[in-house]
């Protein structure tokens, strides 16, 4: 098992001070969700007077999160906010195999230490979102249970649930029809996710809605368990910033949970006017019918509501007056074109210096390629001149100005 330590920094989210009724809990559960499985279901348990044990598994496949993944880490809050106790389910055993959701490839094995690694920076970052107090919260590492199956206990759980029911999931289906392969293991992952909520006796399981499958595999596991069936509840994938996609990564259209205030403002600020209900609805506690009225174009002004958005979110992760000050620099740096106050001088390695090498070395890109292509994309400004051929020669004399986008902008000096 692995040993996570856990900071005890988060940030509360804004309930109601009096105990809500039952239709009033059912009214905040159900803000943003995509599918509740079923809602009748969750109102009896609701009705039960107790805590209820509310499931969220995350399998620590990548070294930190963004604003996607907490989405159902707020609706977690919410649960606990409402007297429930939350059950974070660190996948160190499945991410052995990896989450075939939404692949059209089998995923690499992680190793151990990347595991532990990951997993460290996961509760980290989620303690920004969700209450780690000892009674509202339970960290547990499903390598607990499923390290300690036999190879008979491994037949027992697929015995209980069918081929056809695997070949039913969209990703599988397609994978089979395009004569790509399907490994075995891969049909094993739903049943491990199941196994969990068998385990920790779920009464509610949480996901995006790339999870359903997922999920409800729990349900169905339980129901042969002689359980009472957890409830599901998905919520959307969140897009990224281009508009289109989901929020990732790899599509380096992303807001890190880690960033500073001044990038995580900036972040927002450069979203699609389109995009600020569902970010208003899925990321912050502004009332739906304010949400409404913030972003009608023809009673409010879109650049002062994303305004209003990014300080909500950044006040999430840090505080409001970082929020306000972060609106203050972006305000200041583009609305009146100065430069920022925390201008950072960086060192480059030599002089003349590809242009390309010179924004990956600085930080401005996370690769070559994704340099070559913002040097392409006439994103690269050098002192007062756009740069946009990838194989320009730089000569750095003194102190010069480096942008690259809207954002990203230092001074820059060769040893």
């Amino acid at each position: 098992m692995l040993a996570i330590t856990i900071s005890p920094s988060y940030h509360a989210a804004t309930m109601p001070t009096s105990t809500p009724s039952i239709d009033e809990q059912l009214a905040v559960l159900a803000r943003g969700a995509e599918g509740i499985y079923a809602i009748e279901e969750l109102k009896k348990k609701l009705e039960l007077g107790r805590p209820l044990r509310v499931k969220l598994g995350l399998d620590p496949t990548a070294p930190d999160i963004h604003l996607g993944h907490t989405v159902v880490l707020r609706k977690l809050r919410q649960f606990q906010d409402l007297g429930h106790k939350a059950i974070l389910i660190i996948g160190d055993y499945t991410a052995r195999i990896g989450d075939p959701t939404g692949r059209d490839t089998t995923r690499p094995v992680l190793g151990e230490e990347q595991i532990k690694q990951n997993a460290q920076t996961y509760v980290d970052q989620a303690a920004k979102v969700i209450d780690v107090s000892p009674e509202k919260f339970e960290i547990r590492y499903n390598s607990e249970w499923l390290a300690q199956l036999t190879f008979a206990d491994v037949l027992k759980l697929t015995g209980m649930i069918t081929v056809q029911q695997m070949l039913h999931r969209e990703n599988f289906k397609l994978r089979m029809d395009a004569g790509k392969e399907i490994m075995v293991t891969e049909f094993m992952y739903p049943i491990m996710q199941a196994y969990d909520s068998v385990v920790i006796e779920a009464d509610v399981e949480l996901g995006g809605t790339d999870q359903t499958f997922n999920n409800l595999c729990g349900r169905e596991l339980q129901q042969k368990h002689d359980q009472h069936k957890q409830v599901v509840i998905t919520m959307p994938i969140l897009v990224g910033l281009d508009g289109h996609e989901k929020m990732s990564k790899s599509k380096h259209n992303y807001i890190g949970v880690t960033m500073e205030p001044n990038d995580m403002f900036g972040k927002v600020m450069s979203i699609p006017d389109a995009l600020m209900s569902n970010y208003f609805t899925l990321l912050t506690d502004v009332p739906q019918d304010e949400i409404v009225a913030l972003c009608d174009a023809s009673k409010s002004n879109p650049r002062e509501v994303k305004d209003q958005l990014g300080q909500a979110i950044v006040a999430t992760f840090y505080d409001q007056d970082s929020a306000s000050a972060a609106s203050g620099e972006f305000k200041k740096r583009f609305a009146e074109g100065a430069l920022p106050t925390d201008l950072e001088t960086k060192t480059v390695s030599q002089s003349p210096i590809n242009i390309v090498d010179l924004v990956h070395e600085v930080g401005f890109a996370s690769s070559k390629s994704e340099a070559r292509r913002l040097v392409q994309q006439n994103a690269v400004t050098f002192g007062e001149g756009k740069v946009s051929d990838p194989k320009a020669e730089i000569a750095i004399e003194g102190e010069v100005i480096l942008k690259v986008g809207k954002r990203k902008v230092c001074q820059v000096v060769s040893k």
